[in-house]
């Protein structure tokens, strides 16, 4: 298994529209790729701004099979439904040894 980790800089006035935006368009179009386990959103309460995405793939042949032009559509149609944007701050990628999820 492979996780996916992407942070963002969300301010918190706009957070709860930004992950509903995002559990409607990006968690619902990567949920129909081939290999997409699931997704967690993880907040740190001591950094509250902070929005961390822990995506699970099954494997990373799975992940990097997504055409590049669906990625920029789901993309641009995030974008355009916020109308706002958030700073990347991390993107990270792990393979994962053992898990709960790969049983």
């Amino acid at each position: 298994m492979v996780v996916e980790l992407l942070k963002f800089k969300v301010p918190l006035e706009q957070q709860a529209e930004y992950l509903q935006k995002d559990a409607q368009i990006w968690t619902s179009s990567l949920a129909r790729y081939p290999g997409f386990l699931g997704k967690e959103v993880w907040i740190d309460p001591n950094l509250p701004e902070e929005v961390t995405f822990v995506i699970h793939w099954a494997t990373r042949d799975d992940w990097k099979a997504i055409p590049e032009q669906d990625l920029h559509a789901i993309s641009q149609r995030f974008d355009a439904s916020l109308g706002f944007t958030c700073e990347m701050i991390e993107s990270s990628e792990y393979q994962v040894l053992m898990s709960d999820l790969a049983k």
